[in-house]
């Protein structure tokens, strides 16, 4: 049977269309050229657009509902014991590598996330990802790859991540995000001349933490924006030498191969934090045992679960969860007030004023409306506060509802909903149709603007007619999004039956 091509996957961590394809487009000729003798295109991110999440959803084509990953960090269980990190084992649907592995082909992974702890088995070579602790022991597979890859580096060492990036200083953040970009592509060089793959993926973490760090320098819309300030250029240095990296391993690539350049979310400027559990707090939905006498962290504080109806998780956007009678330990919300109760929150918080007195314009999101399937233990509501212009601060006690200072280390972005999409000229002779993208750009063909589909839909399986033992999954969840989650938030009370006996299926409701 024929063979069908070989697939490339470059990730950009964190890269928005605005900044790719517009602002800083004369900068990244490679990436541009690309772009010009294929198809580019905005691509919308899952929801929450969070890394982690959205990287698994884009190579098993399953929403996070479905995978039960939500954020970076997730409930384990309905205790209140608090959140535990996603690991490479979290994922339990097959990727796409797992479904090329079946069929005997042969894959090589660089960063992709959730990659750590490393897998003890692999169709192919893996390096783990940033979740990488300076602690692991191991890291890649098979382990004789990180012999490899030292040999490769030399005293220079792999770089996974930049530790504590919010708070490591500027000078050597902005250090770190060209050298860990350097090695990492110098890795990739090498794996991809001298094993023998069918699917190749590297991973780059460094723009995400440019962002984070630097937006307020680089964006006049951000409030802390001040002209000609220090690092003003730091995102066209980076940029530029973003793109002669990927031009080089551009080159080292076969004829054969299909190209895909994409990331799991966008960014924009954080305005500001909403300080949710104080939020909370002032709404009458969270108590203490005790008064405050500063910010703490939410799971450090003295909650009176008997007085507590909600607390809230801080992060990106707001995760809310109820104190639900029979599901909690020491839960205070009856089943039967369990709809009632979110909509009545969900309806404050879309209410909720900024600090000029204006509406903030929050979103607010139930999992039953996003996803086809709720597993894990799911928040009760997802929340964009201010859509996405502010971050949900988890932290309890603060002097006020609104800052300016984020507290888990300074931060200019907050993730956005589009990331970014550019494939080589052969995936015109394999795609039927706009695939995977948000919105789709020909410049050979001049074809209009196309709503496409979403980021779980980008699973290359989709890409290629591959032999006929990859079928990969069943079902590939995603599709055209036309309507916002957040306008679907109330439905007739049949339907809110349905949907509370669904998420409570043990409980009395």
């Amino acid at each position: 049977m024929q063979q069908g091509p070989r697939v490339v996957v470059i990730g950009l961590d964190c890269v928005t269309p605005q900044i790719l394809f517009h602002d800083l487009a004369d900068e990244v000729p490679n990436i541009r050229k690309l772009m010009s003798n294929g198809m580019y295109g905005d691509l919308a991110s899952i929801t929450p657009p969070i890394t982690v999440p959205a990287w698994a959803c884009a190579m098993t084509g399953r929403t996070p509902g479905q995978l039960g990953i939500y954020g970076f960090r997730n409930r384990k269980d309905t205790t209140y014991e608090g959140l535990s990190l996603v690991t490479s084992a979290s994922v339990k649907e097959p990727a796409v590598w797992d479904e090329l592995g079946r069929a005997g082909l042969r894959s090589v992974l660089i960063g992709v996330p959730p990659g750590f702890p490393a897998p003890k088995e692999f169709p192919g070579w893996r390096v783990s990802c940033f979740l990488t602790p300076p602690s692991a022991k191991s890291w890649a597979y098979p382990q004789e790859l990180e012999t490899e890859i030292v040999e490769e580096l030399g005293d220079d060492g792999y770089i996974f991540d930049v530790p504590d990036f919010r708070k490591a200083g500027y000078d050597l953040v902005l250090d770190q995000v060209f050298k860990m970009t350097e090695r990492r592509f110098q890795v990739a060089r090498r794996l991809v001349r001298n094993k023998p793959w069918d699917f190749f993926m590297v991973c780059e973490i460094a723009p995400d933490r440019l962002h984070h760090v630097f937006w307020q320098y680089y964006d006049p819309r951000h409030p802390l924006y001040e002209p000609g300030n220090r690092y003003e250029t730091a995102f066209q240095d980076y940029y530029r030498f973003l793109d002669r990296e990927i031009g080089t391993f551009l080159e080292t690539l076969p004829d054969d191969v299909v190209t895909i350049v994409m990331s799991d979310h966008g960014a924009r400027p954080m305005m500001g934090g909403l300080c949710f559990n104080d939020w909370l707090m002032q709404e009458g939905y969270l108590a203490m045992t005790e008064p405050l006498s500063g910010p703490m962290p939410i799971k450090d504080a003295p909650i009176d679960w008997s007085r507590t109806a909600a607390w809230g998780d801080g992060g990106y956007y707001g995760r809310l969860f109820l104190n639900v009678k029979g599901r909690e330990p020491q839960g205070t919300v009856e089943p039967s007030n369990y709809v009632a109760l979110r909509e009545e929150i969900a309806a404050k918080l879309e209410a909720a004023p900024g600090p000029d007195g204006e509406p903030l314009g929050t979103k607010v999101l139930r999992p039953q409306d996003v996803y086809t399937d709720v597993k894990g233990v799911a928040p009760d509501l997802l929340v964009y506060f201010g859509d996405l212009d502010w971050r949900s601060v988890g932290s309890v006690g603060n002097p006020s509802l609104y800052t300016y200072e984020n507290d888990t280390g300074p931060d200019g972005a907050n993730h956005d909903r589009l990331g970014v999409d550019a494939s080589s000229e052969r995936v015109h002779r394999l795609v039927h149709g706009p695939v995977g993208l948000g919105q789709v750009h020909d410049r050979r063909d001049a074809l209009p603007r196309v709503p496409g589909a979403g980021h779980e839909d980008r699973d290359p399986r989709r890409r290629r007619r591959p032999p006929e033992p990859v079928q990969g999954p069943r079902v590939l969840e995603g599709g055209p999004r036309h309507e916002h989650p957040s306008d679907r938030l109330r439905r007739g009370a049949a339907d809110e039956e349905r949907r509370r006996r669904d998420l409570l299926p043990d409980l009395a409701v």
